[in-house]
Parts: structure tokens; sequence; C-alpha cells
């Protein structure tokens, strides 16, 4: 399974907060629904045993499953509403349990701590998820992608358009077993998904 976190800082907690009108003015949430759709579509389809997980201000995970997604489309605004969905279902999720948004769509009142414990801790395996993930942080200032062996079952943890706080960055020294650079340029957070995807669809570019 592929896994994806993109820490999504200034989205705003309170679903009427965010206007389909206006989705770059809710904390850039644009960029973090290109990243759902980078990160679970394909041309004329979607793929398999992906997961998005969007915190949002290390309050709220909100978990995109391509395996049981239904009726979400690529563009932002269909995203985005989803999004806000999930963000008013708030109520429903009890602890760390989660609330059911839509089929493929769950909300979890988690921070990046908690959902990264969840998926490469003590809970890893449940749910259908790996046994044994990689947690693997992107950053600028990371190995060469080209380098590196892709894991099997890999946790990529990755940043909006802000830089990881202090907080964040010691927690992922900690957590992550790499950290990688997809290129020599910035780029934006959904392309670099599509990159990571494929350099694992080739096998670190070794089979096309």
């Amino acid at each position: 399974m592929r896994q994806f976190v993109v820490i999504g800082h200034d989205v705003p907690t309170d679903p009427d907060a965010i206007s389909l009108s206006d989705i770059p003015g809710a904390g850039r949430l644009d960029l973090l629904c290109r990243c759902v759709a980078a990160g679970v579509f394909l041309s004329h389809g979607i793929r398999d045993r992906v997961r998005v997980h969007l915190v949002v201000a290390d309050e709220l995970t909100i978990t995109f499953d391509a395996d049981t997604l239904r009726h979400l489309h690529p563009d932002e605004r269909n995203v985005a509403a989803r999004v806000r969905d999930a963000i008013a279902a708030k109520p429903d999720a009890i602890g760390h349990m989660p609330a059911d948004v839509s089929p493929g769509v769950e909300l979890r009142r988690m921070g990046l701590s908690a959902t990264l414990d969840r998926l490469v801790g003590d809970g890893a395996g449940a749910d259908g998820g790996p046994a044994d993930p990689t947690l693997v942080q992107l950053h600028e200032d990371g190995d060469p992608l080209v380098d590196a062996e892709p894991p099997a079952d890999p946790v990529f943890v990755l940043s909006d358009h802000n830089d990881f706080t202090d907080e964040e960055s010691a927690a992922l020294e900690t957590a992550a077993e790499r950290r990688v650079r997809v290129g020599p340029e910035r780029l934006h957070a959904d392309h670099t998904i599509t990159v990571v995807h494929n350099w694992l669809d080739t096998n670190g570019y070794a089979a096309y």
C-alpha cells in the first residue's frame, strides 16, 4: 500500500469557513485537493491500494481510501466539498474512532503525531494497512529520490505551501526512516506526489 500524509497548516476546522467559491482562501485548500487527486486518480481511473491523509491544523485527519472511494471526481470543487463534509462530521468522531463521511472518506480527531503513530506505530497493520510500513519524509534537503530503493509499503509525509514547523521536523526526524527529495527544484505538493507515484510505478525508474 502507498500512503501520503499531507500537512495542511492553514485550512480552517470550521466547515462554515470553507467556501467552494473561494477554495484557495480556505488556507490553500485548493492545494490539498490537488494532492488528493494526484494521490488517488489515474487518467480515466483510480489507483488501487492508495490512501491520502490530510492533516488539518494538527487537529483533524481526513483519509481518502482509493479502494473504497465512490462518487469522487478529480476537480478541486468536488474534493473540497468532501473535505468540508468531513470537517462538518467532527461531532461524530469520538476519541480516535473515525466518523464515516462518505464511501472511502473518514475523519479522525488526530493531529500529525497521532496519525503517524496510527500508520506506522503500534497501530500498523490495522484497517487493512501494511504491517511493516516505511515512513519517508519528502523534503528539499533529503537524499535524491533516484538513489533510493523504493519501499514496499511506504508512508510519505509532505507539507503544504508552508515549511514543516520545528515541532513537525523534530517528530519526523525521530519517526522517519528516510528523508528524500524528488528533484533539484521545489515543486508543488501535488506535483511531488505525482513524481513519487511515477518512481514507484517504474520500480525506481527501472521498469517501463
